[in-house]
């Protein structure tokens, strides 16, 4: 767990002390907020649980390309400076490499999303919230978030190019927010389970962003998140021994 902690709290400065850390997180509340304003709060009368479950659907966008942008760099920068080296010569494991660098850019991305909470807070102003819609609605972005973060790092292990990683990140999760269209046009049993991999439609927009924890979705983001991670450690091994 140390070592963990070590290599978490390295890539947690490394955001700090660039520019790109700051960039994603502007972006994502700038864009954020243009759309809360433009699509959920609009310029007629909503019933307020309707706008907050529009902020959501937008947010877990924003969030999970913030996870796949801040999660680029964490292996691909590694090999782009020549730094590996110096990684696999160390006492780590490569769990605790992976494990790492997850939770630093986790970490990042919870803040990040944190800081949206004005805007379900201003909602208040002209109407009533249930506070268990909004602890459940975030619970689900932090949940999407670590997913996006997952499959990002992936995505920075398989590469030395932190572009090429962006790629690979949003190939899978574009093919994931989409699979529920897919499930539209494949033969069954495939029907079934084709949908079931969507990472927004199935197991955020219906239960999340409606202010509901359904034990079957936090499994789905849990066990997304871990497969990613598992195959990080496996190529990080792989290329260790070569």
């Amino acid at each position: 767990m140390r070592g963990i902690l070590l290599i978490a709290r390295r890539e947690l400065m490394a955001y700090f002390n660039s520019i790109w850390g700051y960039v994603v997180v502007v972006g994502v509340l700038v864009l954020n907020g243009l759309f809360f304003n433009a699509f959920a709060v609009t310029n007629r009368p909503r019933v307020s649980s309707d706008v907050l479950e529009d902020f959501f659907y937008y947010s877990s966008g924003f969030i999970t390309v913030g996870g796949i942008l801040l999660s680029m760099r964490l292996l691909a920068e590694e090999r782009q400076t020549g730094t590996m080296n110096l990684l696999d010569s160390s006492p780590l494991s490569d769990a605790q490499i992976v494990g790492g660098k997850f939770l630093s850019a986790f970490l990042f991305l919870s803040g990040m999303t944190l800081m949206t909470l004005y805007m379900p807070a201003l909602i208040f102003v002209n109407g009533k919230v249930s506070l268990g819609h909004i602890a459940a609605g975030y619970t689900g972005l932090l949940l999407a978030g670590a997913a996006s973060v997952a499959i990002g790092t992936f995505g920075s292990s398989l590469v030395r190019s932190q572009l090429v990683a962006i790629v690979i990140g949003a190939f899978f999760l574009v093919f994931s927010a989409l699979s529920w269209m897919l499930g539209r046009v494949v033969d069954p049993p495939m029907d079934d389970l084709v949908p079931y991999l969507s990472i927004y439609d199935a197991h955020f927009v219906q239960t999340f962003a409606k202010g509901r924890v359904n034990t079957e979705d936090v499994i789905y983001y849990l066990s997304v998140t871990f497969v990613f991670l598992l195959l990080s450690t496996r190529i990080l091994s792989s290329r260790r021994w070569r």
